[in-house]
């Protein structure tokens, strides 16, 4: 069974940092890639970054110079370290990954950025 598990979400005042992980355990990064997803109150949740099985990385443009996702193999564990934040951050963000034709998907962490 897939079981992606995040951590790290907070409140933070505009301009700070957070880094989310999500916990990934027995999922071969070699294989699949893994992404993180956001959903503001309101909104669809809509992509922010992937990282890929041979680790190259993709970034939606709201986040592009500010936030970065890496991965640590052997802790099976996919990171988005995210600088500079914006109140337009704010959202859970959700981590991803995709098996075959299945998606799977973590519950979630919150991330509230005061202005």
């Amino acid at each position: 069974q897939v079981q992606l598990v995040e951590s790290g979400g907070g409140l933070v005042q505009a301009g700070g940092s957070l880094r989310l992980s999500c916990a990934a355990p027995g999922i071969i990064f070699s294989f699949y890639s893994m992404g993180w997803y956001r959903q503001a109150p309101g909104k669809q949740r809509e992509l922010v970054a992937t990282i890929t099985s041979g680790g190259s990385t993709n970034y939606a443009d709201s986040v592009k110079g500010r936030f970065t996702i890496s991965r640590d193999i052997a802790k099976n564990t996919v990171y988005l370290q995210m600088n500079s934040l914006k109140s337009e951050d704010t959202a859970v963000y959700y981590c991803n990954v995709q098996i075959t034709t299945a998606q799977y998907w973590g519950k979630g962490t919150l991330v509230t950025v005061s202005p």
